[in-house]
């Protein structure tokens, strides 16, 4: 049996006899969140700082500059560690794990095979879990994944040829320093199956971020 995604494994209600064992912080916790948005006239041309009186064809080629930009960061979503396919209190609610040692230090680590995974020592971490007996409390949302970070940022050019009359060339580009972020929503960490290989205990298998992209347009406005 291969090692599982264990998804949004956080919200199930594991003992509905005992519901206070499940407190913990909510699936889609972010403890911080940066959000930036602006909007800057480049300072070159007629009626800027910089060559403010040059002719029209060099307010042609240096004014008119627009950049634009859009910047997000926050720190990780918190999961939790599931048992795979096992029962502990209740049928068909598969349960989570119970974090019995120290609490593993979460990363982006690359090992020689070429997998990236979540800790450093994939076997090590996983020996700090087990499968909770039945009507025994499990650890929710323990670990914390990476956050996301973008920053997209657009280029603007306008050329004013008449009072109502304008064209614009736009170039943008999506995660302008091609940052990866990975998900840890879309680990594999079912104990289970992580017994039988625990080199892939925690192993990423999704992203959270898209590789750069850049688009050209063109746009007569009247």
């Amino acid at each position: 049996m291969g090692y599982q995604n264990i998804g949004l494994v956080g919200s199930r209600l594991e003992n509905a006899f005992n519901p206070n064992s499940q407190r913990a912080v909510s699936d889609f916790d972010l403890t911080h969140q940066v959000n930036a948005n602006w909007l800057a006239q480049l300072p070159f041309g007629r009626g800027r700082r910089f060559a403010s009186h040059g002719s029209s064809v060099s307010d042609a080629l240096v004014g008119g500059w627009e950049l634009r930009g859009v910047g997000r960061w926050t720190s990780g979503f918190p999961f939790s560690v599931d048992v795979g396919q096992n029962w502990p209190t209740d049928w068909q609610y598969t349960g989570l794990a119970q974090l019995v040692g120290s609490k593993p230090h979460t990363g982006v680590y690359r090992h020689p095979n070429g997998s990236v995974t979540l800790f450093a020592d994939p076997a090590a971490a996983q020996s700090q879990f087990v499968i909770p007996f039945p009507g025994s409390g499990a650890s929710r949302n323990v670990l914390r994944g990476q956050g996301y970070a973008e920053l997209d940022l657009s280029l603007i050019k306008n050329w004013r040829i008449a009072e109502r009359q304008n064209i614009q060339f736009t170039w943008g580009v999506f995660n302008v320093l091609n940052q990866v972020r990975f998900n840890a929503q879309g680990v594999g960490s079912a104990v289970t199956s992580i017994e039988q290989a625990p080199q892939q205990f925690g192993t990423y298998s999704s992203l959270l971020t898209q590789p750069r992209v850049m688009q050209f347009a063109l746009r007569y406005e009247f």
